[in-house]
């Protein structure tokens, strides 16, 4: 039997539950972060940002079990990401790196399996999977997937996922580029994380406004608008910043700004990209200038961080 969340059932023959009945379940979140735009004009009546609702990220907690490495089948998490490479490159996806961070939140994950004894994805007072995922790793994700699975070995493990949609699905999802295992054996029988994560570019400031820059010089020219003059203001990623610290796109240094430049700030985590409402404001023939403000943060509306930006034009 393999039981996937959200009331998802499949089945597999019975020859594979003679002797043992094994579990799966799997996750898939292929999310965006959501993002925060907003437009600040010089004129009276500017549009103020929108309140913003506040996720609280909980803490990782594991269950008092004294672990340590001697308590993890090495040997079994080596094998189950050797195979999941192997069946990657015969369907020309690309190969998983294994991230450290991911590893420790897969381990405590399957030390809370074994201390309750059963599968899920979140237990009561656990962090769900991205929150989790955020606070193990330093890498930036943008989606992230969960198998867990209780089984013999390893190689049998692997060939039951395998036999399952959604549990293949997130083993070959072409997106993900980055791995944390966590097995623990109890006997004759492996408790089984794998997490998953798409892990994006860790651009510097520096890189994130050129990025930016060239993303406003494209659409210009895409628009036969003549070239803007890139003016970065001293105070543009203070502002930037300041927002991160605020958790919210109005602030003080914002609006300071905005009494001088016609302002945009917004949230992303694709620096090449710009807000919808970008357009009507980048293709005005009166603009000369520009300046990018730009701040890398981890808050409570994003716990696995976001880039927070400022572009103001002139």
């Amino acid at each position: 039997m393999l039981r996937a969340p959200k009331s998802t059932f499949s089945r597999i023959g019975r020859r594979f539950a003679i002797a043992f009945l094994l579990l799966t379940g799997a996750v898939s979140i292929p999310r965006s972060a959501r993002v925060m735009a907003s437009s600040i004009g010089t004129a009276a009546g500017a549009e103020k940002p929108a309140p913003q609702a506040a996720v609280k990220p909980a803490s990782v907690t594991s269950p008092d079990i004294p672990f340590n490495d001697n308590d993890y089948d090495l040997e079994g998490e080596q094998q189950l990401f050797d195979l999941a490479n192997q069946a990657r490159a015969q369907t020309g996806a690309p190969p998983l790196t294994l991230d450290a961070g991911l590893t420790h939140a897969a381990r405590i994950h399957a030390e809370a399996m074994f201390a309750a004894r059963q599968l899920s994805h979140q237990f009561p007072d656990e962090p769900s999977l991205p929150q989790r995922l955020a606070t193990a790793t330093r890498a930036q994700l943008d989606q992230e997937g969960e198998n867990v699975a209780l089984d013999f070995a390893a190689t049998q493990a692997h060939q039951h996922l395998m036999l399952s949609p959604p549990h293949r699905a997130n083993l070959l999802n072409p997106a993900y580029n980055v791995v944390g295992l966590g097995v623990i054996r109890s006997g004759d029988r492996l408790y089984i994380v794998q997490d998953f994560g798409h892990a994006l570019p860790n651009y510097s400031t520096t890189e994130v406004k050129e990025r930016i820059a060239a993303t406003v010089a494209q659409a210009r020219r895409q628009a036969n608008q003549p070239e803007l003059v890139r003016r970065d203001l001293p105070t543009a990623d203070e502002a930037a910043c300041s927002m991160a610290q605020a958790d919210k796109l109005g602030t003080a240094s914002v609006r300071q700004l905005a009494q001088q430049y016609t302002v945009l700030t917004y949230t992303g985590l694709h620096p090449d990209t710009l807000p919808a409402n970008a357009s009507r404001m980048l293709f005005g023939r009166h603009l000369r200038s520009f300046s990018v403000g730009a701040c890398y943060a981890r808050t409570e509306s994003y716990p696995a961080g976001v880039y927070w930006l400022v572009l103001s034009l002139d």
